[in-house]
């Protein structure tokens, strides 16, 4: 098993992150149709954490017989300083390795690359949030808040197990950092919405996603006649 821990800050209160990324998440998913690639949504399970409180705390799994991830994720209002956020037990902290993912200045995959959406050239027309460029901005932006990730994964087959847990923690770094800064990217379009706002947001999007998969797998009358 490999488990990272990843550390997440974004310019943003908890509150506020709890809708920008149900926001992304929705987005997301349409814009992925549209493009004609497949969308797999994995749904948080909301945990009550006592320390965390209801909200804060989701756990989410995927389990094959001999593959398994499984995520658990914290949300607190400061700059990744916690030490063990999610109550590891010895075992796993010793297994640790902590991974700070900085959405300012991390390599950005040049495949997903938007000018508009670069934290060191976006600035927040409705907060007057950005440009961020400063080496040191999770410790002296206001507000700040961190996601904690703990990932592990198991690839239970001998001789492949490193370089297939190595290969998909590479893979879900890369779609944390992609998603984390297009959420803030994305500020204007989500900010001062409601829970209620979002989850009838989150439906129309589930929506408009769902006519367009029957749209693309509908076959025209004749077509394929000359299969």
């Amino acid at each position: 098993m490999l488990l990272k821990e990843y550390r997440i800050c974004m310019p943003l209160s908890v509150k506020e992150y709890r809708i920008g990324q149900l926001y992304m998440i929705a987005k997301h998913s349409l814009e992925q149709s549209e493009k004609g690639q497949g969308v797999e949504v994995i749904a948080n399970k909301p945990c009550h954490d006592p320390k965390h409180g209801d909200g804060q705390y989701t756990e989410k799994r995927i389990h094959l017989s001999k593959f398994s991830i499984a995520i658990e994720t914290a949300y607190e209002d400061n700059p990744g300083t916690t030490e063990n956020c999610i109550n590891l037990e010895d075992d796993d902290l010793a297994k640790r390795e902590i991974v700070h993912i900085d959405i300012v200045h991390d390599q950005y995959p040049d495949k997903h690359y938007k000018k508009e959406e670069d934290p060191k050239n976006f600035q927040s027309k409705k907060t007057n949030r950005g440009p961020i460029s400063e080496k040191n901005w999770r410790e002296t932006h206001q507000p700040i808040m961190c996601s904690y990730k703990v990932v592990k994964v198991f690839f239970e087959v001998w001789g492949f197990q490193t370089r297939v847990e190595q290969y998909v923690h590479s893979c879900i770094q890369e779609i944390l950092l992609v998603g984390h800064r297009q959420a803030y990217a994305w500020i204007d379009e989500w900010v001062g919405m409601t829970m209620e706002d979002l989850r009838k947001y989150e439906k129309d999007m589930h929506d408009c996603t769902n006519r367009k998969v029957l749209e693309d797998t509908e076959i025209a009358p004749n077509e394929g006649a000359a299969l």
